[in-house]
């Protein structure tokens, strides 16, 4: 099922979420033109190695580090195009409605906290990783429970490729976010009940994202006014 819209209302210009959209492209066409070398160093310093915060503070296979900065800064940064475009496709569709009833500046810091919350969570199950951990999935994740229970009633517009037909059906939002939590569930839980299962997902990441914005995200809510005649 591929999301293509949704129905959520958006009465202001989502001028973070192209932001953000627009620095991930950006650093993505950068890294993938540099030498490979360079683009190596870039996100083995700053991606997030969960290895090498279980030891101290100290250089994790010759690439010296920032303190926790990658814990944010691995957000902005993708391992393919695919993994960059389905972010950028779901931040596209889901986060416009959000950053609206957000404000542009909660907003942001909103993105911000649900992905470094992300990324803790995905360190603390797995501290014993050496690849790095990157993407804006958490922080996406946190953008999703926010339309959760914003929108729990408006409609996602689905393509469902069934024998190459295109075929669009119309979910209620919960219904879509509610299977896509379960699918991350289920593929978290999978990744340490069995430890020979290879993982190329950060699923505890997701999760992370998605429990830290069902806490916040009525914090960041901007007052409504109301007016009455």
């Amino acid at each position: 099922m591929i999301p293509i819209r949704d129905t959520a209302p958006c009465h202001s210009t989502p001028f973070v979420t192209w932001g953000i959209i627009a620095v991930c492209c950006l650093v993505f066409i950068i890294m993938y033109f540099i030498p490979d070398a360079d683009s190596f160093y870039l996100i083995n310093r700053f991606g997030m190695v969960p290895m090498r915060y279980a030891h101290g503070w100290a250089s994790y296979n010759g690439y010296t580090f920032d303190g926790y900065f990658s814990f944010v800064s691995n957000l902005f940064l993708h391992a393919t195009w695919w993994h960059l475009l389905t972010n950028a496709w779901f931040l596209w569709i889901f986060a416009d409605a959000i950053e609206d009833r957000m404000g542009h500046w909660r907003f942001l810091a909103y993105y911000l906290i649900c992905g470094t919350s992300a990324t803790v969570l995905q360190w603390f199950f797995d501290p014993n990783l050496t690849i790095p951990v990157v993407g804006a999935s958490g922080a996406i994740a946190g953008v999703l429970a926010a339309y959760f229970f914003l929108y729990p009633l408006e409609r996602v517009i689905l393509w469902v490729p069934i024998f190459l037909l295109p075929v669009v059906v119309h979910v209620p939002a919960i219904t879509f976010l509610g299977l896509w939590i379960l699918l991350q569930l289920h593929n978290a839980t999978t990744s340490i009940i069995f430890e020979n299962v290879q993982v190329d997902v950060a699923w505890w990441a997701h999760l992370g994202g998605f429990i830290a914005g069902t806490l916040l995200y009525r914090f960041f809510l901007r007052d409504l006014v109301i007016q009455q005649k």
